[in-house]
């Protein structure tokens, strides 16, 4: 819900167009983590939650790419394919504070304009990056995954489509 409270605000305070929701192949920063949900099952999450949202557009281009997921690769492959179009980055706060460890991270701030989605308690952002205000909520994925498989609900804290993807895969521990 975070996220799509975050993309449908960028995408209404900015004036974008609209909002690709890109799921990662093979997170570099998350490589090592065991217990990853596979990217094709993450991305029909996303397309679920992403569902009768108008401008919310989920992408598996990272996927159909393969290998390590770079987030300049991305924006390569998208500035190659529309050389016109104003490519913005949306990133959490958090996320923000270090982009500057990313692969290519120069070229990447130089091909992108950074849009910062500011949240409480966060280290502040670089005022040079547009800002995005969002409401409060005090939702993790960490933390979702927790409640399924404590077999607590969590019902209205991702959106239906997404729980029943999630009921029929079975994910986290929940069962249909």
């Amino acid at each position: 819900m975070g996220h799509l409270v975050a993309a449908s605000q960028a995408r209404q305070q900015l004036g974008l167009d609209e909002v690709l929701l890109t799921v990662a192949n093979d997170p570099w920063q998350k490589h090592d983590r065991e217990g990853l949900t596979p990217a094709t099952v993450r991305f029909d999450l996303v397309a679920a939650a992403a569902a009768g949202h108008e401008g919310l557009m989920p992408s598996d281009r990272e996927i159909r790419r393969g290998g390590p997921t770079y987030t300049i690769d991305t924006v390569d492959e998208l500035a190659a394919a529309d050389s016109g179009v104003e490519l913005v980055l949306i990133v959490g706060a958090d996320t923000a504070a270090g982009l500057g460890s990313w692969h290519r991270a120069d070229d990447l701030l130089a091909a992108v304009t950074v849009a910062v989605v500011d949240r409480p308690g966060a280290p502040a952002a670089d005022p040079a990056f547009l800002h995005v205000a969002v409401p409060l909520l005090e939702i993790s994925s960490s933390d979702i995954r927790a409640r399924c498989a404590d077999g607590r609900a969590v019902d209205f804290l991702v959106p239906d489509g997404v729980l029943s993807e999630m009921r029929r895969l079975h994910l986290y521990g929940l069962r249909a």
